[in-house]
């Protein structure tokens, strides 16, 4: 595996293994590596010839309100975890390669935006949006790889890719999860004790929610049951809890059979905010 820290070095490297007509998966990621990013790992590893990760804690989108600082990082052991499972290249960059200079255009994203966390996080995924193109065009993959854990995210840089034309191809992949149902992430680790315990909850509830709104086609009725649910089962703060439909992210005006939902929510524990949703059609 090697590592590269430079623009111009991946850049080079891309457009060579691509002259050698080699495919290129992609995972960008912002490291502290867990499971669910392995997962995305594997199944670029299983689909092409050249695997590249990038890890790059991303300034831009993270609000006035957020820690950048105290986004947790791991480096060395997150090393470990890429070559062990086949990573051809690791693209680390630096704030300063990355963003070397005052900007004289900027991707602001209008759509899909003003719902979930996008709604409570101003700005948040025109931070995604530029960093992922500018990912795009240093990598430039044949395909890139991203968890439905982030089902927001996915929905936004599907729409990135389709708004621009861009020739990369992304793959959906499912959340990995627990055993106990809670859905992988760096952020589980700051949960204490009772909130661990707790926390599995949460996709009980957007299970228990799907079904209801399954027998119902109700969506208020969905989503109160997954409001008493998590109000009985956990002492988190709710942030949100909503119906749409997917990818627009838009209201269910009406049921029609064969359209595609997400119910999805946000959960805030002490030092922690977990969230979790499911995709599915009806």
């Amino acid at each position: 595996m090697n590592i590269i820290n430079k623009v111009a070095d991946m850049q080079k490297i891309s457009k060579h293994e691509k002259q050698q007509e080699k495919t290129i998966g992609f995972v960008p990621t912002m490291g502290y590596l867990h499971e669910g990013h392995q997962q995305l790992i594997k199944k670029a590893r299983a689909s092409n010839d050249i695997v590249v990760l990038s890890i790059f804690v991303n300034p831009l989108q993270f609000g006035p309100n957020e820690d950048f600082e105290a986004y947790p990082r791991n480096m060395e052991r997150d090393e470990e975890i890429a070559h062990s499972l086949g990573v051809d290249y690791l693209f680390y960059p630096t704030i300063t390669e990355m963003y070397n200079g005052e900007r004289t255009t900027i991707i602001k994203v209008q759509k899909r935006v003003d719902v979930l966390c996008g709604k409570h996080r101003p700005g948040h995924f025109d931070g995604v949006a530029t960093v992922v193109m500018k990912l795009f065009q240093i990598v430039m993959p044949d395909s890139a790889y991203f968890g439905m854990k982030d089902a927001q995210q996915v929905a936004v840089i599907e729409g990135l890719i389709n708004d621009y034309h861009l020739q990369v191809e992304l793959i959906r992949v499912d959340t990995i999860r627990e055993e106990d149902g809670l859905a992988k992430s760096s952020r589980n680790v700051y949960l204490n004790d009772k909130e661990r315990l707790e926390a599995p909850y949460i996709y009980r509830a957007l299970t228990s929610g799907k079904e209801k709104f399954l027998q119902e086609m109700s969506v208020s009725n969905a989503k109160d049951q997954i409001f008493n649910f998590l109000s009985k089962n956990t002492s988190g703060e709710i942030e949100y809890i909503e119906v749409l439909s997917y990818p627009a992210l838009e209201p269910i005006s009406s049921v029609k059979p064969g359209e595609t939902a997400i119910i999805a929510l946000a959960l805030k524990f002490s030092k922690a905010r977990l969230i979790d949703n499911i995709v599915f059609s009806y």
